[in-house]
């Protein structure tokens, strides 16, 4: 993607692991309310605690000169952050980055793909949960499934180098779905990633432990129908891929819960109030917030608290583990 720079020693946690991949998230606000990711109503976060482009610009700058290799954009909804293209713009221009990804919810592809493509990013995940109308609605509590489909529609005809679909099954609300949601996939050529709900904060819609669908069980209503082939798949995160006899697209498995993928885990995120979080279902963190506000442009710091940081990375997290603290952080206050 860009020319390669001189960089400082790689990211190598104490359990040996190269970490060559980062997920900033740019807000924590959305324009759909998701149940398994968010409450109904929502306080967010004050702008004052809420990291400046220039400072998530700062942060990646940093990450790209220790070797990240692959940084992905996420939220809440990234594209809903105001003067987002010009971060996009700022970071895709790093010297060293390889891949730059967005995740998003898709509303806003319709009229922002094209300027993506522009800036530099190369992947984009779209997460949809339903092709009922009805069955959308009640999931996202405010989304538009029409103005989702056009925007994968736009996004489409941008051909990023690779376009994902990403499902989350609740057993009660989509688990019907399943195929239909890969063969909707497999008719636009597209790959499509089913992901264990993740249980982060107290939702109020639901109880996690009678909803969450294993991948286990995703994956049998799909051999049901179709002949999967595991297949050797570079990615930035942890999908499990697998092709399907007689189409093109790629089925992937997300599944923190059923399956730890914890001993090949590549990646930290930063959350847009500035906090390095080392993993995904414990809060080992760093806060860079405080670190870019007292010595604003020491570049050197940034990159010295961020190599310390990996000593604190925990070897996995324990997802429903009754003798370990559980996280109370919300998926949007995360990053996805």
């Amino acid at each position: 993607m860009n020319a390669p720079v001189n960089q400082a020693p790689a990211l190598i946690d104490k359990h040996g692991r190269h970490i060559d991949y980062v997920r900033l998230s740019v807000t924590d606000r959305c324009d759909f309310r998701c149940v398994y990711c968010m409450s109904e109503k929502m306080t967010f976060l004050p702008r004052d605690q809420v990291l400046t482009l220039e400072e998530i610009h700062q942060v990646a700058r940093a990450f790209t000169r220790l070797g990240v290799k692959k940084i992905r954009l996420t939220g809440g909804e990234p594209l809903v952050r105001k003067n987002v293209l010009d971060l996009v713009q700022n970071i895709g221009a790093l010297p060293g980055l390889e891949e730059l990804l967005v995740t998003t919810n898709g509303s806003h592809l319709e009229q922002m793909a094209p300027a993506l493509k522009a800036a530099g990013v190369t992947r984009v995940n779209i997460s949809v949960d339903s092709l009922n109308r009805d069955t959308f609605r009640q999931m996202t509590r405010t989304g538009d499934l029409d103005q989702v489909l056009r925007g994968i529609e736009a996004a489409r005809a941008q051909c990023f180098k690779t376009l994902r679909l990403n499902a989350v099954i609740l057993k009660g609300r989509n688990d019907h779905e399943i195929l239909d949601l890969l063969h909707y996939a497999m008719a636009l050529g597209i790959n499509i990633a089913y992901i264990e709900e993740m249980p982060l904060g107290e939702v109020s819609d639901h109880d996690r432990l009678e909803t969450t669908c294993s991948n286990d069980e995703v994956r049998a209503v799909i051999e049901a129908r179709h002949q999967l082939t595991p297949v050797t798949m570079k990615t930035a995160g942890p999908s499990r891929y697998y092709r399907i006899e007689g189409s093109d697209s790629r089925v992937g498995f997300i599944s923190p819960v059923s399956h730890n993928f914890c001993e090949s885990c590549n990646r930290v995120r930063v959350t847009v109030e500035g906090r390095l979080l080392l993993c995904l279902g414990n809060e080992h963190s760093v806060d860079l917030r405080q670190l870019l506000r007292e010595q604003p442009g020491n570049e050197q710091a940034l990159m010295d608290t961020i190599r310390t940081a990996m000593d604190i990375k925990p070897l996995r997290h324990h997802f429903y583990d009754k003798d370990a603290p559980q996280v109370v952080r919300f998926m949007n206050m995360t990053g996805g």
